[in-house]
């Protein structure tokens, strides 16, 4: 039982990470769009792999940012240089997974077949621009609006 608990601590934690960083929504929005663009090419076992691996890496530096600066903020509420360049440290940690990130896709998907099978796929179905058009609103909404909090006004 102790260990199904510490499944259900990390799924918390993960749903922390989405509910309180902005990056986080960024992180799996573009992870969702990634995953559902690679139908479009013919991946080998060992490129999903190396896809996968990838994204995890990305989310993964993401909750552990989160975790070292929720740490750094606890330890030290105040101004401290020490804290700050633990912080940007670990930003920089997640900026270094997000560039290399992009590297392995642009990798990955350098096949003009890929793009070509997409093409035809969504002129074959107009309806699935209209699914695709619909849900970078949705997408948008997710990223910068999702789990917003309202600070209420005291003075109102």
């Amino acid at each position: 039982m102790r260990f199904l608990k510490g499944f259900l601590y990390a799924f918390r934690g993960i749903g922390l990470c989405i509910r309180q960083e902005r990056n986080m929504r960024f992180h799996t929005a573009a992870a969702v769009y990634v995953l559902l663009f690679s139908c479009f090419f013919s991946f080998s076992a060992v490129e999903y792999a190396v896809l996968f691996l990838t994204l995890a890496l990305v989310m993964a530096a993401e909750c552990l940012n989160t975790a070292l600066e929720r740490l750094c903020d606890q330890v030290s509420p105040g101004y401290s240089p020490l804290i700050g360049a633990c912080k940007d440290a670990a930003a920089g940690g997640v900026l270094v997974c997000a560039v290399f990130a992009v590297c392995v896709g642009v990798c990955l998907f350098w096949k003009p077949e890929g793009f070509q099978f997409a093409w035809m796929w969504f002129m074959d179905r107009p309806w699935a621009w209209i699914g695709l058009l619909c849900s970078l609103p949705l997408a948008w909404w997710y990223v910068f609006r999702a789990f917003e909090t309202r600070k209420a006004n005291p003075k109102k």
